[in-house]
C-alpha cells in the first residue's frame, strides 16, 4: 500500500454553539488540512498519482471555504455545524467524490485549526 499526504491552507469564520462561551462568538480560523490518499498500484510512471493533479482536486474544495463565513454554507446547518470534526467530513467526501473511478482512496482528512487543535476523520 503507498500513502501520499498533501497539505492545504485557508482561513474562514464559524461559530459553534453549545460548546464554551468562547467558541460561541463569531471568530475565525487559519485551518491546515492534511489530506491523505492511498493506493495499492503504481501508474506507468511509477507514481501513485500525480501530486499537481491532487492538489488541484483539493484546491478546487478549499475555494468552497476559503474567506467565507462557514455557517452561511448549504453543507453546514444546526445539526451538521462547522466544527474541525464537519470541516474534515466535508473535505473527506468532497474528494472522495472527485476520485470516484480511481484507484486511489481518500484515508484521513486532518483539519488544525491552530498549532495545537485539530480533528481528523478517518474513512473505513
Amino acid at each position: 500500500m503507498f500513502e501520499l499526504k498533501v497539505v492545504s491552507h485557508f482561513a474562514a469564520a464559524h461559530q459553534l454553539k453549545m460548546v464554551a462561551k468562547k467558541c460561541e462568538n463569531l471568530h475565525g480560523h487559519n485551518w491546515k488540512i492534511e489530506i491523505c490518499v492511498a493506493g495499492e498500484t503504481l501508474n506507468d510512471a511509477g507514481v501513485l498519482v500525480d501530486f499537481g493533479e491532487l492538489k488541484q482536486h483539493v484546491s478546487e474544495i478549499i475555494t468552497r471555504l476559503d474567506h467565507k463565513f462557514l455557517n452561511e454554507l448549504d453543507y453546514f446547518d444546526d445539526d451538521n455545524p462547522p466544527s474541525s470534526e464537519n470541516i474534515a467530513y466535508y473535505i473527506a467526501n468532497s474528494l472522495e467524490t472527485k476520485l470516484r473511478n480511481s484507484k486511489i482512496k481518500v484515508v484521513r482528512v486532518t483539519a488544525w485549526e491552530s498549532e495545537d487543535a485539530c480533528a481528523t476523520y478517518i474513512l473505513s
